[in-house]
């Protein structure tokens, strides 16, 4: 999720407008019911406390927010928008908004946000941008950002001789791995209590893998391998946002994704297979992994595992020197088809503003879009005893990178996740994503 940003400091709060806001009805009253979704259930709370908020500041409006998990979400969001139920409101990801933008599925938010005098300023830099589609339209105001760290059992670093400067410092390059690979490797421990670096390491039979994995990262690999390929120089496309050629068949990629693939093969990371139907959360949770790489909107999760003390270092830094994480930012859009859009746009407007962005920030699950409410969440992190440095020392040092936005994303994943899965799953070797990569290009000739 990315542009490069600036600081997370400075910028003053800025109480957006609550004002009635016509979006396409410019007449219609702002009253009536409205159906907001999201998907993830640890910021539900934070977000009923908006709803309830706004509601009693507009009386004549209500919100009923709907929770649904992340792949439900997508399926249901999608039937609904052919069969006219979708949520008049949604929490939208940048992989998805621009297909439904030339589908017409989106509301323009230009005339609210000009109308309504939106500071779009107030946002951390660079989010703002990322909603305004090829045709130059706002299809959605920004609720937050995140970006990628390690997700380490601090328990386990200790026992293995791990400090936590010694995470918070690990290298990474594509040939031996660096420091990175060595620390995952002596971090996994097999059934009969060897290491993975030790004589006599059984890679059959592994209690404790070095490094979880979730899956083979499709296209854009957000939390599993794009802030390693990213310190190689490669980048997904020929530009970000709206490239048309895609970059799989570089050498460089294909030379990262050998490596990580490499890690199953030697026993440190789980083989594919296993993953089908498991949580990377919960078998960390269940100590069954010693390393996750994620993204900062899991902190709260990660911390309410009994028994395992979480502890957070950032990505590795790579051939270079320097780290990187992808940066990726969620808004709120309104469906094109909603019978009210003037409240809707209203509600989008309340949820972008500092106003229930502040509310959000104190629960201390997300960073949200407003650097102002940023700040307030980095307190209520701290206040919690989190150090969450090692995400935000991406922003303080300009080392990330945008989310890949382009068009046709849901045929370029049916395309890369099967070819990253076969290379995952050891059935084909990594030079084999060149042949994905045509087929990638010749959806865009």
């Amino acid at each position: 999720m990315k542009k490069t940003l600036g600081a997370v400091a400075a910028a003053a709060a800025i109480a957006l407008s609550l004002s009635a806001c016509g979006g396409s009805a410019p007449s219609a009253e702002a009253k009536g019911e409205i159906n907001y979704w999201l998907w993830d259930a640890n910021q539900l709370p934070a977000y009923q406390q908006c709803a309830d908020d706004f509601t009693k500041a507009n009386p004549d409006i209500k919100v009923k927010i709907t929770q649904r998990g992340w792949d439900d979400y997508w399926t249901t969001l999608t039937n609904g928008f052919v069969a006219g139920t979708a949520p008049d409101v949604f929490t939208n990801h940048l992989s998805k908004y621009p297909e439904y933008a030339a589908k017409k599925q989106l509301l323009s938010l230009d005339d609210a946000v000009a109308k309504d005098g939106i500071k779009l300023e107030s946002y951390t830099k660079g989010l703002a941008e990322l909603w305004v589609g090829q045709d130059g339209k706002r299809y959605g105001l920004p609720k937050d950002w995140d970006t990628v760290g390690l997700f380490y059992n601090k328990a386990m670093a200790d026992t293995a001789g791990l400090t936590p400067e010694q995470m918070a410092n690990l290298d990474w390059n594509p040939q031996d791995g660096g420091s990175y690979e060595k620390a995952i490797a002596h971090l996994t421990v097999d059934k009969n209590g060897v290491r993975g670096d030790e004589p006599g390491f059984d890679k059959n039979n592994v209690a404790v893998y070095g490094l979880g994995l979730a899956g083979g990262g499709s296209g854009q690999g957000q939390t599993e391998w794009s802030f390693l390929t990213a310190t190689t120089g490669w980048t997904h496309t020929d530009k970000n946002p709206w490239g048309t050629e895609f970059n799989y068949d570089d050498p460089r990629f294909q030379e990262t994704i050998a490596w990580w693939a490499g890690l199953i093969e030697k026993g440190y990371m789980p083989k594919l297979e296993t993953t089908v139907g498991a949580s990377l959360a919960d078998n960390f949770g269940a100590g069954k992994a010693a390393i996750n790489t994620t993204g900062d909107w899991l902190i709260g999760q990660y911390q309410s595992y009994k028994g395992v003390e979480t502890a957070f270092a950032p990505t590795p830094k790579g051939p270079e020197g320097k780290r990187a994480s992808m940066f990726n930012g969620l808004a709120d859009s309104v469906w094109a088809g909603t019978k009210n859009p003037a409240a809707s746009v209203k509600w989008v407007e309340y949820l972008g503003s500092a106003s229930c962005q502040d509310v959000v920030a104190r629960k201390a699950v997300v960073f949200p879009a407003i650097t102002s409410s940023s700040e307030i969440a980095a307190k209520a992190f701290a206040d919690k005893g989190t150090d969450v440095s090692a995400f935000t020392t991406h922003i303080k040092d300009s080392t990330t990178f945008l989310f890949p936005i382009a068009d046709k994303a849901a045929k370029v994943d049916g395309i890369m996740k099967p070819a990253m899965d076969a290379v995952l799953a050891g059935k084909k070797p990594a030079s084999s994503l060149t042949e994905a990569n045509n087929q990638v290009n010749a959806l865009f000739k």
